[in-house]
Order: C-alpha cells, then structure tokens, then sequence
C-alpha cells in the first residue's frame, strides 16, 4: 500500500450558507447526497457541517488530481460519520470506479470547522 496523493482545502462557513440561501435546493442536491443533507440539516449549526463536507470534497478531488467534473462528480463523494464519530468517505457512481481503476485501498479525511471557516484533508491509499 502507498500514498497516492494528499488534498486540503478551506472554505467560509458564510459562503456556502449564501450558496444554500441563493439557489436552495439546486445547490444542496447538486453538492450533497441525501444523507449528508440529513446529517448536516439535523445539527445546531448545519452550515459549519455543509462547510466541512464541501471542504472535505474538494480535498477529495485535490487527493486524486482529477478536480470535480470529469472522472468524479460531487455526489460520488458522500462523508459520513462512522459510530465512533469518525469521518468516512463512501465513493459511488463514476467517482467509484475511478477508485477501483486506480486501486484506491483507503480515503483518510479529516474534518474542523469554528464559527467562520470549515477545513478537510484527505489521504488516498492504493495498492501496489
């Protein structure tokens, strides 16, 4: 097993909060798959969790040098949280079997977040 790549990224709680706001729905299911839309919408403070999740794709795209587009779209990407509290990333759709093409073993995230900015990294392990 070795490194394939590493990706981080920040991003302003307030810009993803006036994103939802300006085109609602359209953004979120564009962004966010329907459980992380549960996830985040039942928290105190959904915009840090919508913050931390965008911010944990991007460091996803980043990790695999592809960006978000081509060989992975937004919600192939869904991070959820493990009973431990851990964060997990669950690939699907085209983004899944880019993994599988490149042997992807392990997607390792880590998400913060304060009042106004949400940070992630991600680490992409493959075999060989």
């Amino acid at each position: 097993m070795h490194l394939y790549g590493i990706g981080i990224d920040v991003v302003e709680v307030q810009r993803i909060g006036s994103s939802i706001d300006e085109f609602g729905d359209k953004f979120l299911n564009r962004i966010f798959t329907e459980r992380e839309q549960a996830y985040c919408s039942s928290q105190k403070r959904p915009m840090i969790h919508y913050a931390a999740r965008f911010a944990a794709k991007e460091a996803i795209a980043k990790a695999f040098g592809t960006g978000i587009g081509k060989d992975i779209a937004w919600t192939d990407m869904e991070i959820v949280r493990e009973s431990s509290g851990e964060p997990k990333v669950v690939m699907s759709g085209m983004g899944k079997d880019f993994a599988e093409k490149i042997k992807v073993v392990d997607i390792k995230i880590s998400l913060t977040h304060a009042e106004h900015y949400a940070a992630a990294n991600a680490a992409i392990l493959v075999s060989g």
